[in-house]
């Protein structure tokens, strides 16, 4: 490829990285304060934040983004830009995932834990904040991980709005150069790329945070499998 066509690919991975890190922060937002919500004890509460749960895990991620682009400004006399949309759109819609991974991790939260602060004429907001999402934050790092992995995968929806992200600038160096394998193999390696990358931070967090409240973090499986390769132990041998 020529260096012009590179730099609209590089264009477009920027693009797909601050799509990624915007929607990602939106999502978290809405997972702590939707998963939080479902423990309420408010029964209303925990309906309304359910009924935001189900809609928005029962809907497409890119049907939203054109209801979202499409539908919506209209409604309000305003047109959001594609980046705004596409953040809103994913934003959502995966904080919707997010917020059962924090209603999850909240659940596991051993009942003995929130007892000692009821002991210790806690508030409901001092046990949440001082008891309970201490020791359920570092639990929710390996799903949020898988999550933040879908999240890169989807902000190639966006492209539907013309948005010239990395899925849209490749497919525009495809139509340049009249060849798909080669495009699209450099497009899955950079993918991957940001995926690892993004991987090895959440891995390295997890394990800060772990270490924070004493726990270790859960080996790594292949990590795992050379040290019962190593020790003989769990090779199933006799």
């Amino acid at each position: 490829m020529t260096s012009g066509l590179w730099e609209l690919v590089l264009e477009g991975v920027w693009v797909t990285v601050q799509l990624l890190v915007l929607s990602a922060l939106l999502a978290a937002a809405v997972s702590f304060v939707v998963g939080i919500a479902r423990t309420h004890r408010l029964k209303v509460v925990r309906f309304l934040a359910g009924l935001y749960t189900e809609v928005f895990r029962g809907t497409s991620a890119l049907v939203m983004i054109f209801w979202v682009f499409f539908v919506l400004p209209p409604a309000f006399g305003w047109q959001l830009v594609p980046l705004w949309a596409g953040t809103l759109a994913l934003g959502l819609t995966y904080g919707a995932y997010g917020s059962e991974i924090v209603r999850g991790a909240l659940a596991a939260v051993d009942p003995a834990q929130r007892e000692g602060g009821i002991a210790l004429s806690f508030t409901p907001a001092q046990r949440m904040r001082l008891i309970m999402l201490p020791q359920a934050v570092p639990e929710m790092i390996p799903p949020f991980s898988n999550l933040l992995i879908e999240l890169l995968k989807g902000t190639a929806l966006v492209s539907i709005m013309g948005m010239g992200d990395l899925a849209f600038s490749a497919n525009l160096v495809r139509l340049a150069l009249q060849e798909s394998a080669e495009i699209y193999t450099y497009v899955l390696l950079i993918y991957f790329v940001i995926a690892f990358l993004l991987t090895r931070i959440m891995r390295g967090l997890e394990k800060k945070l772990k270490a924070g409240v004493g726990k270790k973090p859960v080996p790594e499986p292949d990590l795992e499998l050379k040290r019962a390769e190593t020790t003989g132990v769990g090779g199933g041998g006799v």
